[in-house]
């Protein structure tokens, strides 16, 4: 089964691959686990709210925390919260444990952390829990347009 982050990047002509795994419970921390991939390679797709701005999607690896704080400095606001489930399920149109940064409903400004780019692969929700996709993460910055920044805790 396909989902909207899929035919995303099919229509946009990037090349990944599906990896599919046990979902049992949401984590990027389970899904590097159940594939074997590094958590620092495993990202997280964070809906936050950056009240009078609206949403923005944050990609994090599995490693890292976001840092609100740096992420509203980033984002030229005051402050920014996560997203209750209910909102970013409606926001997104995907399930949480699923939330892909591909093909959102809503589409919103995304956030990469920086130390992302330093791989050559990362796997990221494909849409549907229990799968993910891998590929390169330049190739999420360029068909997303995202910001690169470091907001992860130190």
């Amino acid at each position: 089964m396909s989902t909207r982050a899929i035919q995303f990047l099919k229509q946009k002509k990037y090349a990944f691959d599906i990896v599919r795994y046990e979902h049992e419970e949401k984590g990027a921390q389970i899904a590097a686990k159940a594939t074997g991939y590094p958590l620092a390679q495993t990202v997280k797709t964070l809906v936050v709210d950056l009240a009078e701005m609206g949403y923005t999607l944050v990609l994090m690896p599995g490693d890292k925390q976001l840092s609100m704080k740096q992420l509203a400095k980033v984002c030229g606001v005051k402050r920014a919260a996560m997203a209750d489930t209910k909102t970013a399920e409606r926001i997104s149109g995907y399930l949480v444990g699923g939330i892909s940064p591909f093909g959102t409903k809503q589409e919103m400004p995304v956030v990469m952390e920086a130390s992302i780019l330093g791989f050559d692969k990362i796997l990221i929700n494909a849409g549907q829990r229990g799968r993910m996709l891998m590929l390169a993460p330049g190739d999420i910055q360029e068909s997303l347009d995202c910001t690169i920044a470091s907001v992860a805790q130190s």
